[in-house]
């Protein structure tokens, strides 16, 4: 039995090294091809046997270089094998729509978000329709940025006005404000602010007393000028006492019978 690790290798008496040449295999024409694990960028239906290979799906596939680009992109083909009848399907990058264009061996399932427009339109027509996106985002930008700049002006008006009514306001004195108060040009003001005065004065006789106090004074058209007697005024005032509850004998209803005591 062998080892499993060898530590010495056996070479023969006759062994010569320098006899031993190395072959150079041929090149491998056509493109080079690298071994990739990927998944199936899109779902597909195999057109040898119908089965549905579903996005997401994962393949040992080789990857080539096409020999095609698109504005100095290179574009890439896959080939994976079909999961039920090992048939090849192909595909190849699509950097002009950022997806994936099957070629051979499989047909795409139809997706109902994919623009199908966007294939027809030649390459003018795609580049117009991007200028004028970029453009309607451009104005749209310039336009929010218009608003701002307005809000923060407006915003700007209000606070040197709110700081100017402040220093206003603490240059003016006590006596610049009574002044002010009491300075009326109109006769008409002057005439309701005095019948307010003595509507005030009326008021205060008329709820004060000898002694200086004010007193509520409500008369009920309703009642008699009598006020009510001492037994309805004593009826309605509740009585806090304390009362003790008699306890009641329950050995009647237990059954028990108390034993008469005899005298002696």
């Amino acid at each position: 039995m062998s080892e499993r690790k060898v530590l010495q290798k056996y070479y023969p008496p006759d062994f010569d090294p320098s006899k031993i040449v190395r072959h150079k295999g041929p090149k491998p024409t056509g493109p080079k091809q690298q071994t990739v694990r990927l998944m199936a960028p899109f779902s597909m239906k195999c057109l040898n046997c119908g089965e549905f290979i579903y996005k997401g799906r994962k393949f040992n596939a080789r990857k080539e270089h096409s020999g095609e680009k698109y504005y100095n992109i290179s574009i890439f083909r896959f080939y994976i094998r079909c999961t039920r009848c090992s048939s090849e399907v192909t595909f190849k990058t699509d950097p002009k729509n950022m997806d994936y264009t099957c070629e051979k061996g499989a047909i795409r399932n139809f997706e109902p978000w994919r623009d199908t427009r966007e294939k027809d339109e030649t390459e003018e027509e795609r580049l117009n329709r991007l200028e004028e996106a970029e453009n309607e985002s451009a104005m749209a930008k310039l336009e929010t940025k218009t608003l701002d700049s307005k809000r923060e002006m407006q915003i700007a008006d209000a606070l040197d006005e709110i700081r100017t009514r402040n220093a206003r306001n603490e240059r003016l004195d006590s006596a610049d404000v009574l002044d002010t108060l009491l300075e009326v040009s109109d006769p008409a003001e002057l005439e309701l602010m005095r019948q307010e005065e003595e509507d005030a004065e009326l008021a205060r006789k008329a709820f004060r007393t000898e002694e200086d106090k004010f007193v509520r004074r409500v008369i009920d058209d309703g009642a008699d000028e009598a006020g009510p007697s001492n037994e309805e005024v004593n009826a309605d005032v509740p009585s806090f006492k304390k009362t003790v509850k008699r306890r009641r004998d329950m050995s009647a209803a237990l059954g028990i019978k108390k034993k008469l005591k005899s005298l002696v």
